[in-house]
């Protein structure tokens, strides 16, 4: 019988080991399945949250661009992309925040603005520290913005006070006076 019993221990013994690698091969699996579902998962949410966010920004802009259009009158936000558009296509210019250059006629000038009526901001009136393009002399903004800004260099910040125009789109800002108080971030600079 001593036979017998040493080689059924053996056998439960090879059946341990077996059971043990297996284990080993699964906890192995594991380690590395479950981080890479996870990442996966994360690289989609970001792709999803990316893809929704340019879908937002795409339709804030279309809207912005359609009430412009239809009232035919100008808005201190609706440079959309205009002026954007117009330093991307050329592609060879660079944003320069080198306090020596002087915003003259013609440049586009990147800025950041905040605009209030009595003090008090209202909706519309600002970049939301986002920073948008804006050529000068382009005529996108209420009469007279622009040219306020002639003279400055990047980094300062100057106060435009500007009238709305009576046919203005948004109608509780029609006829009223405005103040901006608008910092230059940079002059694009052909390379």
């Amino acid at each position: 019988m001593k036979k017998e019993n040493r080689k059924l221990a053996q056998q439960r013994r090879a059946q341990e080991r077996q059971k043990q690698k297996k284990i080993r091969k699964l906890k192995k699996f594991l380690a590395w399945f479950i981080p890479g579902i996870i990442i996966l998962l994360l690289v989609i949410v970001l792709v999803a949250d990316a893809v929704r966010n340019a879908g937002s920004e795409d339709s804030q802009e279309a809207e912005t661009t359609e009430s412009t259009s239809d009232t035919g009158s100008e808005d201190t936000s609706s440079e959309d992309g205009s002026a954007e558009e117009d330093s991307q296509e050329s592609g060879s210019s660079t944003l320069s925040a080198d306090t020596s250059l002087t915003v003259k006629d013609g440049d586009t000038v990147n800025i950041d603005y905040v605009g209030s009526i009595d003090g008090v901001e209202f909706d519309g009136g600002s970049t939301n520290g986002q920073g948008t393009d804006l050529t000068i002399g382009s005529g996108l903004y209420i009469d007279d913005f622009e040219e306020q800004l002639i003279g400055s260099h990047p980094g300062d910040t100057v106060d435009v006070n500007v009238t709305f125009p009576e046919d203005y789109n948004a109608e509780d800002l029609r006829g009223k006076d405005a103040l901006f108080v608008v910092t230059i971030n940079g002059i694009y600079q052909n390379d």
